[in-house]
């Protein structure tokens, strides 16, 4: 362990702390802030930043995991490998780069990628296909794509149900229908478009799948996918040439990474919809959108900005609380002991394999009431990979469960309904009224010779005040870090 973590560069430490903080890992001194309470008794966890922490506090809290977790780790930092392999093939070859082997290098550098694909490899039924460093490997612009379906086991687990595989030319490689050979608890036929009756007399196993698709992997072909770590995590398959299209296009304004729905990119980049509106998936059909997503991607370039296709938030959605990566040994009425404020549960169905999380809704009575819960909850803001405001709670139960779980807004602190808490949104009101009083005359008489609407200029006035409120908060919250650290330092 030693030597693990002692050839580690910084910046690779503090991702594997990063990711056992989004994955809520525990090593025998608890999650990464209850290890810092007893590790560092002058700051404890105010200083939670894993890239504010020195080497060795990185190397002692990584060290504190099981061999399990380790070689989760080590996944983690064959994701950063693979990177290294890519860019030193780029940087070592004398021929330009083709724009297949630009899109996989683009997937990998990608942010989420060490999140996405450290997948589990190590454990049983696991199919590696490892990739050659060779030349001629490496060069390969073969591609295919793949989508899965899976149901929902009475185990708890997930299992493959339906691949389909197509090449660059669309031609069907796989169709299959899988044996899941577990009894199922859900078919999720709104998603899959399958039913039992349709799995009646299907042979085809798992493992038949994985062969198939070993044999077209072989020689270096790039797997296609949308969100594809999901698709190879059911395939409970390994491969490290992929492009990802929910990597690859860049979105709005390019500030934040969102995950785009491969509806949205198709409506986008190609011009139509996948499915409609509450249609289930078809499991062709994505593959192939995958695919067509790919190809126009090289046709237009790498550095085109793709607008995505707004999709506007009903109010019944803004007064929910989205509750997810809930360990599965938290009953769902123990949530009410974890999250403030007076709401209702809805467990959210599963689309993709989880482990051992599940997600949930908190729902209250307007989206007010949802605001303050979320601005009662302590902990520190941040994004997810959407670019929506989350906050990660840890928490110990009076049964003895410890754990930590995520709680995301369902829109943008800048979605105009949307205001931190109700003393706030008077506070905007208020002063958005006072402005308005002072400036209407001048305003009015400008916006009419220039026959634009008058509700334009109020509306900037508020989402000045909104900005300025924000930068208020923020100094206000770093004031509180400094009186916590402060008070720690002279034991009060």
């Amino acid at each position: 362990m030693e030597e693990w973590t002692a050839n580690l560069d910084k910046e690779v430490l503090v991702e594997l702390v990063k990711i056992a903080q989004k994955r809520g890992m525990q090593g025998s001194k608890g999650s990464w802030k209850e290890f810092l309470s007893v590790y560092d008794k002058k700051f404890g966890s105010s200083l939670s930043d894993p890239a504010r922490r020195s080497t060795d506090a990185l190397a002692a809290f990584l060290k504190t995991f099981s061999q399990d977790d380790l070689k989760f780790f080590d996944k983690v930092i064959q994701c950063h490998s693979n990177r290294s392999t890519v860019e030193q093939f780029k940087e070592n070859s004398s021929e330009v780069e083709s724009p297949e082997q630009g899109l996989v290098r683009l997937t990998l550098e990608h942010s989420q990628y060490p999140l996405d694909y450290s997948l589990p490899s190590h454990k049983e039924g696991w199919l590696v296909i490892k990739c050659s460093k060779k030349k001629k490997t490496m060069r390969s612009t073969a591609m295919v794509a793949i989508d899965c379906e899976m149901v929902l086991c009475e185990d708890g687990t997930e299992a493959l149900v339906r691949v389909c595989v197509v090449d660059r030319n669309l031609q069907v490689k796989v169709n299959e229908l899988v044996n899941p050979n577990k009894a199922v608890a859900d078919y999720r036929s709104e998603i899959t478009g399958l039913t039992a009756k349709d799995l009646d007399g299907v042979t085809c196993s798992l493992s038949d799948v994985q062969k198939s698709v070993k044999k077209l992997l072989s020689h270096g072909t790039i797997l296609v996918g949308h969100g594809l770590n999901n698709d190879l995590l059911a395939l409970k398959i390994d491969h490290a040439r992929v492009i990802d299209t929910a990597f690859i296009f860049k979105h709005g304004d390019g500030t934040n990474f969102r995950r785009p729905s491969l509806n949205n990119l198709c409506k986008a980049v190609l011009g139509y919809e996948v499915r409609s509106k509450g249609a289930p998936h078809n499991c062709l059909d994505d593959a192939c959108a995958a695919m067509k997503l790919v190809l126009a991607k090289i046709e237009s370039g790498f550095d085109d900005v793709i607008p995505l296709v707004h999709e506007s938030v009903p109010d019944m959605e803004l007064s929910k609380l989205l509750l997810h990566r809930i360990p599965v040994n938290v009953p769902s009425e123990e949530l009410h002991k974890i999250i403030p404020g007076d709401f209702l549960i809805e467990i959210k169905p599963q689309k993709k394999a989880r482990g051992g999380t599940y997600s949930a809704f908190a729902i209250f009575k307007n989206h007010q009431e949802a605001n303050q819960s979320f601005e009662n909850i302590s902990e520190c803001p941040e994004k997810d990979s959407s670019g929506l405001p989350q906050k990660c709670i840890s928490f110990h139960l009076q049964s003895g469960v410890t754990g930590s779980l995520y709680v995301r807004k369902m829109a943008r602190d800048n979605f105009l309904v949307q205001v931190p808490s109700r003393k706030r949104a008077s506070q905007v009101e208020e002063t958005a009224k006072e402005s308005k009083k002072l400036k209407s005359d001048d305003v009015v008489g400008e916006q009419t010779k220039a026959g634009s609407n008058p509700c334009d200029g109020h509306l900037k006035e508020i989402e000045r005040l909104k900005h300025e409120l924000k930068l208020r908060d923020e100094e206000i919250s770093n004031l509180n870090k400094l009186v916590v650290a402060l008070t720690r330092k002279q034991g009060l």
